[in-house]
């Protein structure tokens, strides 16, 4: 199904798109280069239409993370790093609403009421987040080309991260959490005018 325009009430909400995750124990992503060259497409599309760009960073609080607040891999990819975003929400779980500052508050202020979520990892922060906004009563669209994820490993059972975008895919559209779309529709629709 084709994506409606978007309503000028509609965010970008890019997460933890950071060089952690190009350390070797995360496993072999899908396509880590392409979901960077979507997410900086995503970002020029909003920031071309004046759109907010929200920025998440996880801040993790294990010691071994490459994505603790002192390592060289909590940083962001040059493609981020250079983003000025309307606002930086930084986090040490899943979700970008159990951050800080608070996202929810800070998108009801100015009246937003969709969010596009993009970034790392499809399975984990992405969908939380987006499970999260649609709970809290936002539209949510998840391009998911511009995400991407690692293998999994748990209960006696695995998963590659082909699957796992899947899932991620059907938990979303399925469950009525959010519109699955590709990067290039979402491009599309932030460019267009809103209809009156």
């Amino acid at each position: 199904m084709p994506l409606q325009d978007l309503p000028e009430t509609t965010a970008l909400v890019v997460i933890d798109m950071q060089q952690g995750f190009t350390d070797p124990s995360w496993g072999v992503p899908v396509d880590l280069d392409g979901c960077r060259t979507r997410v900086r497409a995503l970002v020029d599309a909003f920031e071309s239409a004046r759109r907010p760009v929200v920025v998440v960073r996880h801040d993790s609080d294990k010691p071994s993370s490459p994505l603790r607040r002192d390592a060289a891999g909590n940083a962001f990819f040059d493609e981020i790093a250079a983003v000025d975003p309307a606002v930086l929400i930084t986090k040490t779980v899943n979700s970008a609403f159990l951050g800080t500052p608070d996202l929810d508050g800070w998108l009801r202020e100015r009246g937003i009421d969709t969010i596009v979520v993009c970034g790392i990892q499809t399975n984990m922060c992405v969908e939380t987040t987006a499970r999260m906004g649609g709970n809290l009563g936002y539209r949510v669209v998840v391009p998911l080309d511009a995400t991407t994820t690692f293998p999994l490993t748990g209960a006696g059972e695995s998963a590659d991260a082909e699957t796992l975008i899947r899932i991620t895919a059907v938990n979303l559209a399925g469950g009525g959490f959010a519109q699955v779309a590709a990067t290039a529709d979402v491009v599309a629709a932030s460019m267009r005018e809103e209809k009156p």
